[in-house]
């Protein structure tokens, strides 16, 4: 076991900042746990870690880590946690964000560096709704994943490496709900996955690396850039829900799909910041009325 104590200059809620990661109640690489703990696993350019995140004060954090990447991991939590991000830059300028934001101190957008690792969940949640992408998500990793390790909780997983995604067979991807179209994406991308890695430095590089990918488009990009890249300007056009979602909070009316874009270009580059805010705000912002169409296609 390798572990961190850091006291960041900044108030930081870990869980609420890393939530944003977890796809679904039964994701098997995030658990909350009732003693206070956020557990995690993650594939570093090192190996599988997990990292356990306890904390007391929004100043004051304790991270362990097990595993081959544990001491990769620990040198970038800070990141992770949102040290490059600027929320203090931030201005909600509309009453309902300022309530919301008041009552979020510590949301920060992480910035992981893993790119193939957000990803590939991106990629099950096109065109399909969430329920059944998270679903996809827990099948893939229970099946293909690795045990997470250390004394993580049961059933949790790291997930599969990216020559793994490659070859996982076709009626794996059938079982998971996955179509030929999602699974086809996936595989192309393990095999520019150390491509993508390297390019984590350099967002800009890494939008242009996902965008030339077929099956890839600025929804995809977005769902990447605000977890991989620490993008807080990262606008998920397209999702079926973000139209309704902020015009209900912000504008008192759905707004329909052409209008999103230029109703957030004041909060440029806080774009994500909003949407994030908004979606940990149901009471302001309810984000589905019912269930997205099965034949919405967003990239």
């Amino acid at each position: 076991m390798s572990s961190r104590h850091w006291q960041p200059p900044f108030p930081v809620n870990a869980k609420l900042t890393l939530r944003s990661l977890r796809r679904g109640r039964h994701d098997p690489t995030h658990r909350e746990e009732a003693d206070g703990s956020l557990w995690r696993t993650a594939l570093t350019s090192s190996g599988p870690a997990t990292y356990r995140i306890r904390q007391q004060r929004l100043d004051d954090l304790d991270v362990d880590a097990w595993g081959p990447g544990a001491d990769e991991l620990l040198e970038n939590i800070p990141a992770e946690l949102g040290v490059h991000d600027h929320p203090e830059e931030f201005r909600p300028a509309h009453p309902v964000l300022e309530r919301a934001w008041h009552r979020l101190p510590g949301l920060r957008v992480p910035r992981t560096g893993r790119l193939f690792e957000a990803f590939v969940p991106a990629v099950l949640e096109q065109r399909v709704v969430g329920l059944d992408a998270q679903a996809a998500w827990a099948r893939l990793l229970r099946v293909h994943g690795t045990p997470a390790p250390g004394p993580a909780p049961e059933t949790m997983r790291v997930m599969p490496s990216p020559g793994a995604w490659a070859n996982i067979p076709i009626w794996d991807w059938r079982q998971a709900g996955v179509d030929l179209r999602r699974s086809k994406t996936v595989m192309l991308a393990a095999g520019h996955a150390g491509e993508l890695e390297r390019a984590a430095a350099d967002p800009a590089r890494a939008y242009r690396l996902m965008s030339a990918m077929p099956g890839v488009g600025v929804w995809t990009a977005a769902q990447v850039g605000h977890r991989a890249l620490g993008d807080a300007d990262a606008l998920p056009l397209g999702d079926f829900g973000l139209g309704r979602m902020t015009g209900l909070a912000l504008a008192g009316r759905p707004l329909a799909d052409e209008e999103v874009e230029a109703f957030y270009l004041p909060w440029r580059p806080h774009r994500y910041r909003v949407v994030r805010v908004l979606e940990l705000t149901p009471r302001a912002a309810p984000r589905r009325s019912h269930r997205a169409p099965r034949a919405r296609q967003f990239r």
